[in-house]
């Protein structure tokens, strides 16, 4: 890849400057901000700011000598150090950058986004790729947006790292009113694009799955928990199609008509997916799951390209579902 050039090592800290500022202290000449500002042709005032970052980000023990007007390494300092980075690692610093669209607005974006560009200021110089060069190259999209209250959702982030108690006002779909609920919350995830609080609900006194753009009001109850050390959200969602968890065992056969089943080949929809190959270029998919809920939805979703052929459970429920989608329509 091509260097930077001059100009652009003004607009960012860059290694190849703080390098300089490194050997010249390294020599022994107490250099001040004056003298390496003329040396580099910058301002004084991106000195002060690669002597910050120096001290700072790569703790180097940089001090001042008020007597010789200069700086000085108050220990001994054997190398400089550089970040070793290749270039697939800066592709995927930049697909990190423009996945932080799904935090868009959260309590996480600007941690996350101060985190990156910090990265981005300690690339040797021999990069010329900058983050916001790659806009019109990466994007992600995602066809529906959560609608998000970013106050409740603030609180909820807060409350599960810090293990607190929360009261909540939460009204479930198709209810008039809310319920009031009583909950330690677990962890809050974002799965497929939509965020879920798992916690223990003291009403239900078990572990539920709450949506966040549901929660009407929220507020700390100033309790604190512990939180159950076997909890696993890998283990809880093992067996379910999406993110929400039953009790029972089902064996789920489909077939998928061969005008769809490069789709069904092309991803993993589950851990225990099983793919077998059908005449005139079908496809069979095997699932062990937990409930059918989730999966029955996914079935519709293939516009009748998608046959159930085992549990019956699920092929009476879809066909059922069609039927009021038929009369709907007439």
């Amino acid at each position: 890849m091509a260097s930077v050039t001059s100009s652009d090592l003004r607009q960012r800290p860059p290694l190849q400057r703080m390098l300089h500022i490194h050997q010249a202290i390294r020599s022994g000449k107490f250099p001040n901000s004056s003298d390496l500002a003329k040396e580099l042709e910058v301002s004084s005032k991106s000195i002060h700011r690669d002597v910050e970052f120096m001290r700072e980000r790569m703790q180097l023990p940089l001090a001042w000598d008020g007597h010789r007007q200069g700086y000085y390494y108050s220990e001994k300092v054997n190398a400089f150090p550089v970040m070793q980075i290749t270039e697939g690692e800066i592709i995927a610093l930049v697909v990190a950058e423009k996945a932080l669209q799904q935090y868009r607005g959260t309590n996480f974006e600007k941690p996350l986004l101060s985190a990156i560009k910090k990265m981005e200021q300690s690339l040797p110089d021999t990069f010329s790729l900058s983050l916001s060069d790659i806009e019109q190259t990466i994007s992600f999209r995602t066809r529906a947006e959560p609608i998000l209250n970013l106050e409740i959702f603030d609180v909820l982030a807060k409350a599960t790292a810090a293990r607190e108690q929360l009261e909540l006002n939460y009204r479930k779909p198709g209810q008039n009113q809310p319920e009031q609920r009583l909950v330690d919350p677990y962890h809050l995830a974002n799965i497929n694009g939509e965020w879920y609080l798992f916690g223990f609900d003291h009403l239900r006194k078990d572990i539920r799955t709450f949506v966040p753009a549901r929660i009407q009001t929220i507020k700390r109850t100033g309790k604190t928990f512990a939180r159950p050390p076997r909890f696993s959200l890998e283990n809880r969602l093992r067996d379910s199609f999406g993110v929400y968890s039953g009790q029972g065992q089902f064996d789920v056969v489909l077939r998928f008509n061969e005008s769809v089943a490069d789709y069904i080949r092309e991803k993993k929809w589950h851990e225990s997916q099983q793919l077998r190959d059908l005449k005139k270029g079908g496809v069979e998919l095997r699932l062990k799951l937990s409930s059918l809920a989730e999966v029955e939805r996914w079935v519709l979703s293939w516009a009748g390209n998608a046959v159930v052929v085992k549990p019956q459970a699920l092929a009476n429920s879809v066909k059922l579902a069609a039927k009021k989608l038929l009369r709907t329509n007439l």
